[in-house]
This record gives structure tokens, C-alpha cells and sequence, in this order.
């Protein structure tokens, strides 16, 4: 028996008491909001950035990341909205993209740091490595929701999927790739990597430029979801429809693939020919 086909998910709610029900995504959501907010504060004393300017960054961070994250799903599935508006309210049922996530919060920082006359760079780059470690947290509210999982599969890994979440194409199949658990190992991953570059350069081990970790964000992270979003069953889609986008394109990995050659270009102007590169040793003169 596939190992998590013995933990299906208990549900989205964690209670609910009369009118008021906390839900497994919003938990998760919190959770790697304040996780997040300590460890880019940690980050940022050690850069000088004031962990006040991070504590005052938080709030239009998660607005911008949340409308957008949630704009941008709509967009793609305007179908399923168009005679149901008042359904577009409703996140708590999930339905948000990552990507528009991005795109939400980038807007939200540019405009932060005009504000405070803060430079956008370096700010940027004690961030991405708990934006990574947040996706990490937030994957899991698909298992609560029963969403974003993958093809089927036999594999020891595979995940139980209940009948009324299965498409109509996979009725038969029961347990499925937990394409949620790939992307939050995935994340983690990521995440090492940037605290590991950061902690090299915070001992003058490594030389990065403003905006280098950034960069790398862009091309680790998206270098996951091209492959992680080749087997789910819920893409966005184009002009096809799931769960395939047949003749169509699916949209996460379109713009994870310009994102990693915007995270490359972004590279090649911090360490091209007309900047002197890095000592190939790691170590700085």
C-alpha cells in the first residue's frame, strides 16, 4: 500500500464553532506569514536592514501577494466564475497561483520601497529565502484541500485522493502523485540554498551583489515548478482545458521558464564581462 495513501486528509476545517470555522489553509497561510517575517528580520539585521522596515512591510507584502495570488487564478479560470462572482470571494476554498502571488508581492514591495525611499534590491534578496520557506508551508493546504495533486501512480508515495476531488477522467485510479509534497520538499530546498549563499557572503566567504540572491530565487524556484507542473491534474491552462491544456500551454511552466531566463539575465549583468567575477576560489581578496 503507497505510504500516503494511509494519511488521507482529514479535511479543510481544523474546527468549527457555530459560525466560525478555522480552516487548514488560512492556519498555514499565518503560520508561514510569521515564520517568514522571523526569518527575513534575521536575514536583514545582518544585512542593516532595520527589522522594523520588515515588521511595517509585512501587512501591504500579504495584501499585494494574496490579491494577486487570487487575481490571477480568476483570470485563468474565468469560466468557472463568470456566473458565480461572489465565489471569487471565497479563498478560503482555495484557488490562488504562486505565481500571481509574486507578481502581487513584487508590486507591493517596489511601491513599499518608494515610500520609505528603501533600496528595492538588497530588501528583496532577505526576503526571497522566506518566501521560499512560506510556498514550503503553504503547499501543505492542498493536502487539507485535496487539490493540486497529480497523474495517478503506484509508487509507495502515492496519495488518496477522495472520489469527489478526482476527475472525471480518473474516477478508477485511487491514489495519486502529491504533486504538493514535491514543490514543498522542492521549496525547502531552495530555501537551504539561499540561506546557505547568504551565510557564505555574511562571512566574506562569497561576493553577491545586490539582487543575486533574488535571481537565484527565480531560477531555483521555477526550475521545480516546470517539472512539478508537467504532472498535475488542475493546470492553468491557455486555451485548452485541464487536465491536460491539450494544444494549449500551461501557464506555471511558461512563466517559470521566463523567469528563469529573467533570473540568468539578471546574473549575467551582476557577474558579466563588465564586472570583474567572483574569485573562483570563494574567497574575497
Amino acid at each position: 500500500m503507497p505510504l500516503l495513501a494511509l494519511f488521507t486528509s482529514p479535511g479543510p476545517l481544523v474546527v468549527q464553532l457555530g459560525p466560525f470555522a478555522l480552516r487548514w489553509y488560512g492556519l498555514l497561510i499565518a503560520t508561514a506569514v510569521l515564520l517568514g517575517l522571523a526569518l527575513a528580520s534575521r536575514l536583514g539585521r545582518s544585512r542593516g536592514i532595520d527589522p522594523g522596515l520588515i515588521a511595517d512591510l509585512l501587512l501591504p507584502l500579504v495584501v499585494g501577494a494574496v490579491l494577486g495570488a487570487r487575481l490571477y487564478y480568476v483570470a485563468f479560470e474565468w469560466r468557472q466564475y463568470q456566473n458565480h462572482w461572489t465565489d471569487i470571494f471565497a479563498i478560503w476554498r482555495g484557488g490562488i497561483a504562486i505565481h500571481g502571488a509574486l507578481i502581487g508581492g513584487i508590486v507591493a514591495i517596489i511601491l513599499f520601497c518608494r515610500w520609505k525611499r528603501q533600496r528595492f534590491w538588497p530588501l528583496l534578496d532577505v526576503l526571497v529565502p522566506a518566501v521560499a520557506l512560506g510556498q514550503a508551508i503553504g503547499r501543505w493546504g492542498n493536502f487539507f484541500n485535496s487539490e493540486a495533486f497529480g497523474l495517478p501512480t503506484d509508487l509507495p508515495w502515492g496519495l488518496t485522493i477522495p472520489i469527489a476531488n478526482r476527475p472525471a477522467e480518473f474516477l478508477a485510479a485511487s491514489t495519486f502523485h502529491p504533486t504538493f509534497l514535491y514543490e514543498s520538499l522542492w521549496d525547502l530546498g531552495v530555501c537551504a540554498l539561499l540561506l546557505f549563499l547568504h551565510r557564505r557572503a555574511s562571512r566574506g566567504r562569497l561576493v553577491l551583489p545586490p539582487g543575486t540572491l533574488s535571481c537565484i530565487y527565480l531560477m531555483a524556484y521555477s526550475s521545480g515548478r516546470v517539472w512539478i507542473e508537467a504532472l498535475r491534474l488542475d493546470p492553468l491552462c491557455l486555451f485548452a482545458q485541464p487536465p491536460f491544456c491539450a494544444g494549449g500551454l500551461r501557464m506555471a511552466q511558461v512563466i517559470s521558464l521566463l523567469l528563469i531566463a529573467l533570473g540568468g539575465a539578471g546574473l549575467w549583468r551582476l557577474y558579466g564581462r563588465r564586472r570583474s567575477l567572483p574569485d573562483p576560489s570563494g574567497v574575497t581578496p
